[in-house]
């Protein structure tokens, strides 16, 4: 039997509940990994591990996997979800992904503040809490780790009508950076990966004309899937990237 490459670690994925992050909980158990799937809307998550995880990995049984609800912005739902994991895993997650994640788009001049506030809560503070609150139980335990955070290609360029997503996906960036440098005396590595147009519910609401025209900013001429993104999440979150840390990684077909 051939391992994965990821074969025996234990991985926690936000998000999980669909697009990205219900995509690396596939491919993350099909390398080998028990999956956590955590999400605000539970039934998706449970959806991922029945329909999605169990099958990739080559059985029908959910098995070890499990999924969980969420809150990202919650300070004492992710302090609660790491009480769960200790108690029923006996060890916190070695692979943090962190892809939870919402758009409120508007035009600068029309965008209000709660929609401001409540895109950096999840994005952003949420990426936040959960490095925080895993990275803390990972340094106590002792044990390695990768956190791999879903940041967007426009945090490099901007994109209209979305002031505050921008803001929360360039905020990642900058956290993962000095996450990096703050935990590799850790043996925890932290990176980020830039996704561009990648064909998840976020981009399903764009209208055809708006994809037609972003399809065509991009040199490989079409939309990624999320299972691309999610293959170079478990190479950074394997020992195939054991010397990258603090990098922020574009899978945009070449946007």
């Amino acid at each position: 039997m051939v391992l994965g490459i990821v074969s025996g670690r234990l991985a926690l994925v936000t998000g999980a509940g669909s697009g990205i992050g219900r995509a690396t909980c596939q491919v993350l158990s099909r390398e080998g990994a028990t999956v956590i799937a955590a999400d605000k809307n539970y039934d998706a998550a449970v959806e991922t591990i029945k329909k999605h995880t169990a099958l990739a990995s080559g059985s029908n049984a959910v098995g070890d996997h499990s999924a969980l609800e969420l809150e990202v912005s919650n300070s004492q739902s992710v302090a609660e979800l790491l009480s769960k994991l200790q108690k029923e895993y006996r060890a916190p997650p070695t692979i943090i992904i962190n892809s939870a994640g919402i758009t409120k788009d508007n035009w600068l001049l029309k965008l209000s503040a709660d929609d401001f506030n409540n895109v950096q809560d999840v994005n952003l503070k949420g990426t936040f809490l959960i490095m925080q609150t895993f990275a803390k139980a990972l340094t106590e335990a002792s044990l390695p780790g990768s956190i791999v955070n879903i940041s967007s290609i426009v945090a490099k360029y901007g994109n209209i009508g979305q002031t505050n997503y921008v803001a929360s996906k360039a905020g990642v960036v900058g956290m993962t950076k000095t996450a990096a440098r703050e935990l590799g005396k850790f043996n925890i590595r932290v990176n980020a990966i830039l996704p561009g147009f990648i064909e998840t519910p976020m981009v399903e609401t764009v209208p055809d004309k708006v994809k037609e025209k972003m399809i065509k900013l991009v040199p490989l001429q079409r939309l990624g899937s999320p299972s691309e993104v999610a293959e170079v999440i478990a190479f950074l979150s394997s020992d195939k990237s054991s010397f990258i840390t603090g990098a922020t990684l574009d899978v945009s077909g070449g946007f």
